[in-house]
């Protein structure tokens, strides 16, 4: 008698997480199709002053990077904290979230997720005042993100 042994076959750090992208035009099942699909990451928890060269540097050491665009605000047109990686294949992209996901990338410890694919206009921060929802409401001193959340600096 043998068990079903899942986990054991589970590649934890390639499966889609619980985050879902609330603005995603198209129902939960064809996002989650997406997502098991594609070739494009999600980058969290950047510097402000990350460069495009810096990123590129870290995650073409998983494999052939196609494209990265960097996270702006809104209306300062500044970075904002986030970018996206493209690769090339899907066996890249995996092995960046293997094996980066959760390394430091400018004395910062990133975060990666699988994205359903870039399109114009998602390289902009939603917050209300231009950057991430996020640091809208940060309460904490943290100098690579632009000091104190939006709402502390009002």
């Amino acid at each position: 008698m043998s068990l079903p042994l899942n986990a054991l076959f589970s590649d934890s750090y390639v499966d889609i997480s619980q985050y879902r992208d609330q603005h995603f035009k198209g129902n939960r099942h064809e996002q989650e199709k997406l997502l098991k699909q594609s070739n494009t990451l999600y980058v969290g928890n950047l510097s402000f002053y990350t460069t495009e060269e810096q990123v590129y540097e870290l995650f073409s050491k998983s494999g052939d990077v196609k494209k990265i665009v960097m996270g702006l605000d809104k209306v300062k047109k500044t970075a904002c904290g986030f970018c996206f990686v493209e690769y090339y294949t899907r066996a890249d992209s995996e092995n960046a979230m293997r094996f980066i996901n959760g390394t430091r990338l400018d004395d910062r410890i990133i975060r990666t997720d699988w994205d359903a694919g870039f399109k114009e206009g998602r390289q902009y921060g939603r917050g209300k005042s231009g950057g991430q929802v996020r640091d809208e409401y940060r309460q904490d001193y943290d100098p690579a993100r632009g000091g104190y959340g939006k709402t502390i600096q009002k």
